[in-house]
């Protein structure tokens, strides 16, 4: 695969873990230094060779193996949003959401995901990694301001109300 993996990575999805290497086509992050459990991403294959539609997420324990996957489509996450917009694919037509490692004479300029968005996909990721991975570094890297409760109304004082009789 002639992909510019790390470009994707560091530019498009800007992950906050310190602690990654990419090898080969996928990335390893050990989000939680004293975890022995590791974070793997890599692109996801749909059935035509060469050819992907999301990120799959895998947390890898050293002894056990593969603990949890999980699929995140560029659909879903509004990846490709604006590129199909430009070349008006809608859902359901060829290309929409996906990108290709073939068949474009820019493969060599230009990685074939450009103009991918990595907004939602940068939000899913974090989330998923704070479930496997608490700590610090969620809340010291976290994107979203903390959610404000809305205050209780008082309580009605129990007595005397009109209700309608049975």
């Amino acid at each position: 695969m002639s992909l510019h993996v790390q470009q994707f990575f560091d530019d498009v999805l800007a992950l906050p873990f310190d602690d990654h290497a990419v090898v080969g086509n996928a990335y390893y992050a050990s989000p939680q230094p004293d975890s022995v459990l590791r974070l793997r991403i890599d692109f996801a294959p749909t059935i035509r060779h060469g050819e992907y539609d999301g990120l799959r997420l895998r947390v890898i324990h050293p002894d056990q193996g593969v603990v949890d996957t999980v699929i995140l489509p560029f659909a879903d996450h509004g990846t490709f949003t604006r590129r199909d917009a430009a070349r008006t694919l809608g859902a359901g037509s060829d290309g929409h959401a996906v990108f290709r490692d073939w068949g474009d004479r820019h493969s060599a300029v230009e990685p074939p995901w450009k103009g991918a968005q990595g907004t939602g996909l940068h939000t899913a990721i974090h989330r998923y990694a704070r479930v496997w991975f608490p700590g610090p570094w969620a809340l010291a890297r976290s994107s979203r301001p903390q959610a404000h409760t809305a205050l209780k109304a008082p309580a009605m004082p129990a007595g005397n109300t009109p209700a309608r009789s049975r």
